[in-house]
């Protein structure tokens, strides 16, 4: 009966596996509108993507205020620079950037905008940006002191 069990639970994980690999790669070559069309982009060559700063600190903010940091990058590289994903750490943090493909020695920009409410003292905040780029994995990260009435007139 335990063999049975055992088999019966990695025949799950395996067709678990399969339909996982089958969805990722029946998703290949979809741009993010999803219609199944690639954008052109060159791909000759390695986009390299450059922040002029990797952290802002806001310094002192009032709780409930909704902040924003502009992060400029530049293409360094010589082939098209695609951004594919901008997660921030915390629901309180939103990235909004362009999914259009920089060429090289283009620049762009990603926005990450905080939301304080709910939110005290120290804040650090990230945001990790995926691309096509050689360094195609960078940190970026945002940094607030909140404070709060109470907070203010000690």
């Amino acid at each position: 009966m335990v063999k049975k069990l055992k088999m019966k639970t990695i025949h799950i994980y395996i067709t678990a596996l399969v339909l996982v690999t089958g969805m990722v790669l029946a998703s290949c070559g979809r741009n993010s509108s999803g219609t199944g069309k690639k954008t052109e982009t060159d791909t000759n060559g390695t986009a390299i993507i450059n922040f002029q700063s990797l952290e802002h600190n806001f310094g002192q903010v009032k709780q409930g205020e909704r902040v924003g940091y502009i992060f400029k990058y530049t293409n360094t590289g010589d082939a098209d620079l695609v951004l594919t994903a901008a997660t921030a750490s915390c629901g309180c943090t939103v990235p909004k950037y362009s999914k259009k493909p920089v060429p090289p020695g283009g620049k762009g920009t990603i926005e990450a905008v905080f939301d304080t409410s709910g939110r005290e003292g120290l804040q650090t905040k990230t945001v990790v940006v995926q691309s096509n780029a050689q360094n195609n994995l960078i940190i970026l990260r945002i940094i607030a002191e909140v404070i709060t009435e109470q907070t203010d007139n000690k």
